[in-house]
């Protein structure tokens, strides 16, 4: 179990993804590069996987250098937190803030490093 508000740092961005999801292992470089970049200064990412196989979801972790919070019930889009924050595609981003107030949701990668740095400013 993971609690949201334990977890929130100043910025804190949650990931709907899966191993299966091209576009999501696209992504996965860039949100690496934010979280090595902004990391020391308070910036968090929860992933949450839409995964349905443990090994899976496992395997795309290590090779994509997600060193961050993951969660997943391994239930794919039956997911309860898949329910409870809209999602009906991946990949999917809510940025918050230090309150777990949501500030962005799926930001260009331009816009939500802008969006972190003033938050992380502030």
């Amino acid at each position: 179990m993971v609690s949201l508000k334990q977890s929130l740092g100043k910025v804190t961005l949650i990931d709907f993804w899966a191993s299966w999801c091209m576009p999501c292992r696209k992504e996965n470089p860039k949100v690496v590069a934010l979280y090595n970049e902004f990391h020391s200064k308070g910036f968090n990412i929860i992933s949450v996987s839409l995964d349905r196989d443990a090994g899976d979801w496992k395997e795309a972790i290590a090779k994509d250098g997600l060193t961050w919070t993951q969660v997943s019930n391994l239930k794919e889009m039956d997911d309860p937190i898949v329910k409870r924050y809209g999602v009906t595609l991946i990949p999917t981003t809510f940025l918050l803030d230090a309150n777990g107030k949501v500030v962005g949701i799926d930001l260009p990668q331009s816009e939500m490093k802008r969006k972190i740095q003033e938050l992380l400013e502030k």
